[in-house]
């Protein structure tokens, strides 16, 4: 953000008070408040969808999420003379949720929860991208996973990380293939089993990078913010990216999964079809899919030991990782 950046404040309707430097926006106290001004690389037709899930969910009430402020125009942009895209929304100076108090996580699944049931669009709602489907995503990783494993194959000299690496390849690269292959076997029926007749009525979305670093409390209570990432997805995928995170780091813990999925429950009924879903995201080795997608595609002159030690965290959790699969998951053989 520039000094540049700054004075596209000037085709908004505010009173600038002063400004202050953020990770990549600018913060700005104003006359309506904190706002945030950030840099908007995404197309029209995505900050229109966004903007209409904000509008959404506050018509719904169930939860405080961040708001797009218009221009003098009415339009959810502004550019620089560069053809850069600027957005200005509503924020709070507020405190990240912490990952590590098990009553904030607890919260932040609830928050979730009562999200999901405010990001449900009608089925007629105009321009409705497509929707993401999982499973053809992990055959994308699946794919990479192979390419890493040949060049691995064929190099020559290789770090402690490489050789560790490899070592674990074709037992992650197994599982990835049998969970996708099981998964797009389970989608297919369900398709199958739909009523194809006619369109949806009603069309969920999903946050798409629920974090803990995106769900923000102050005097004023919970804030969620960052939805630019919102996507035509199964909700559950947000449920999956926050239990993920917060199972690895309590070494997938059956008592914490099985409290979490309970309290998301207790707001919103989570159905069958989401249960499996929930569960083949699970199953897949995302973690090690990531780990080998930032080692190609980053320098390999330098390898970080943060590699080293991602690497070393996966294979030592996997054990308790199925464990918690096998207990916490036990009826989805029975549900497909």
């Amino acid at each position: 953000m520039n000094d540049r950046a700054v004075e596209l404040l000037g085709q908004y309707e505010i009173e600038v008070q002063r400004t202050r430097k953020g990770r990549g926006a600018i913060v700005c106290e104003t006359d309506q408040g904190c706002l945030i001004f950030k840099e908007y690389s995404g197309s029209q037709d995505r900050i229109e969808l966004q903007n209409r899930l904000l509008n959404q969910i506050a018509s719904a009430g169930l939860v405080k999420a961040e708001a797009i402020i218009p221009n003098k125009d009415g339009g959810l942009l502004v550019r620089d003379n560069d053809g850069a895209g600027y957005v200005l929304k509503t924020w709070r100076a507020a405190r990240e949720c912490a990952i590590n108090d098990k009553d904030e996580c607890m919260e932040a699944v609830r928050l979730l929860a009562r999200l999901h049931e405010s990001m449900i669009l009608p089925g007629d709602t105009p321009n409705l991208p497509m929707l993401f489907e999982a499973e053809k995503e992990y055959e994308k990783h699946n794919r990479e996973l192979k390419r890493v494993r040949k060049f691995l194959q064929q190099k020559g000299q290789k770090t402690w990380f490489e050789i560790n690496l490899l070592h674990h390849f074709d037992f992650f690269v197994d599982q990835a293939l049998t969970v996708t292959e099981e998964w797009k076997e389970y989608c297919k029926s369900a398709k199958e089993n739909q009523n194809m007749d006619g369109a949806q009525e009603t069309v969920p979305f999903c946050h798409g990078d629920y974090q803990y670093h995106n769900i923000l409390k102050d005097d004023n209570g919970w804030f969620i913010v960052n939805f630019e990432k919102c996507l035509r997805d199964n909700p559950i995928r947000d449920l999956y990216l926050l239990l993920r995170k917060l199972l690895e780091k309590g070494n997938w813990s059956i008592t914490l999964g099985s409290e979490l999925l309970e309290a998301y429950g207790r707001e919103r009924q989570i159905s069958a079809h989401s249960f499996i879903d929930l569960y083949y995201r699970f199953a897949y080795p995302e973690k090690f899919w990531k780990i080998v997608n930032f080692y190609y595609n980053s320098g390999k002159a330098w390898i970080p030991g943060r590699n080293q030690e991602k690497l070393e965290r996966v294979v030592s959790q996997e054990k308790d990782k199925q464990k918690f699969l096998d207990e916490v998951f036990r009826n989805v053989g029975r549900l497909r």
